[in-house]
């Protein structure tokens, strides 16, 4: 008989060694799940709803035997998937209902050791939420600043990829955090941004401090945590100023413009009303010719530098530490240079 193991159980567990498996339908595991997880639904998408329609508006008893129909008809798929997992396995749906109780019951059946997960990726839901009103971030905070198109995000990877601590709000939103920053993006939802701030933070809990950039309340379709913002009030801002043409330069490859004009002039469009006349009259012709070398200077010295300017203003000046730099690699030689020293030795 397979084991109902509890959420606290499952957050113990070694990654390395278990896989955690969700049964849900694919547009359920992408809406939010629990991180690292993937996807062997028991039903698709369009079965799940036949099946909840019969539930709500037949009866129970005639929507569990067409539910058991549709899932013994793939049965052999899904236990030939599951044996192509190695080790462990723990299995859950969304309250740890029939879904998962069956997935673990066939499993068992045939011989394949899993377990599945007390009140579902609901728990976990609510586990999360618990823990960002709680979270705690005791040491010393930097707010990674600097004018669109700095390579902050790089920055930030490269520091973490040196073992600081750090945290990547934008990746874990799915979004630049610009009127631009969904192009060639995949937003995230709240529900998995928590988890994913989560899963990240509070590892970070008894560092001595944290690094993270800037941002505003909102990320793309995501609200920040109000505990991030104060942090961020209180922090210490490191101030990038980089050349153009660099910044230029990293713009044109990270966001690929060559490949989504549309939506590279759907986003300008936008914002065009905002940026002087005349200006923006000669970006819009430079945007229309596919010139986004010539365009992307005149945007950001007309429209983000005076929004960033506007920001980083609002901060005392012994918050910030100004760094004058040439390129990423001089930008993050600068940042490790004036981090606490023993500090970033602690952590490791």
């Amino acid at each position: 008989m397979f084991k109902d193991i509890s959420i606290d159980e499952l957050l113990q567990l070694d990654r390395n060694k278990y896989t955690f498996v969700d049964v849900r339908s694919p547009s359920e595991f992408e809406e939010m799940t629990i991180p690292g997880s993937i996807n062997i639904p028991v039903f698709n998408d369009e079965e799940r709803a036949e099946v909840g329609t019969l539930y709500k508006q037949v009866n129970p008893e005639i929507a569990k035997d067409r539910g058991l129909e549709i899932f013994s008809d793939k049965l052999p798929d899904f236990i030939k998937t599951f044996r192509q997992i190695e080790g462990e396995k723990v299995v859950f749906c969304w309250r740890g209902g029939m879904r998962s109780k069956s997935a673990a019951t066939m499993l068992d059946l045939m011989g394949i050791k899993a377990s599945r997960l007390q009140g579902g990726v609901r728990t976990y839901r609510q586990w999360t939420l618990e823990r960002l009103e709680n979270l705690n971030l005791g040491g010393r905070t930097f707010i990674l600043n600097g004018g669109t198109g700095s390579g902050k995000t790089m920055i930030l990877h490269r520091l973490k990829e040196q073992g600081l601590p750090v945290l990547d709000l934008e990746g874990m939103a799915g979004h630049r955090g610009s009127v631009f920053g969904h192009i060639g993006t995949a937003p995230n939802n709240q529900k998995k941004f928590d988890s994913l701030l989560v899963e990240e933070a509070l590892p970070l809990q008894d560092a001595p401090f944290v690094i993270y950039e800037a941002e505003s309340k909102r990320i793309g379709k995501v609200m920040v945590p109000e505990y991030l913002l104060k942090k961020k009030e209180q922090g210490t801002h490191i101030i990038l100023k980089m050349p153009m043409e660099q910044r230029v330069k990293h713009i044109l490859e990270e966001y690929k413009l060559q490949d989504h004009h549309e939506e590279f002039t759907s986003a300008f469009n936008r914002i065009k009303r905002h940026i002087h006349t005349p200006a923006a009259k000669e970006i819009e012709e430079y945007v229309e010719g596919r010139d986004y070398k010539n365009a992307l200077p005149l945007l950001l010295e007309y429209y983000y530098d005076p929004k960033y300017k506007h920001s980083a203003n609002q901060y005392p000046e012994d918050q910030k530490i100004f760094l004058e730099v040439k390129d990423i690699d001089d930008a993050v030689k600068a940042i490790l240079e004036i981090l606490p020293e023993r500090s970033m030795k602690a952590h490791r």
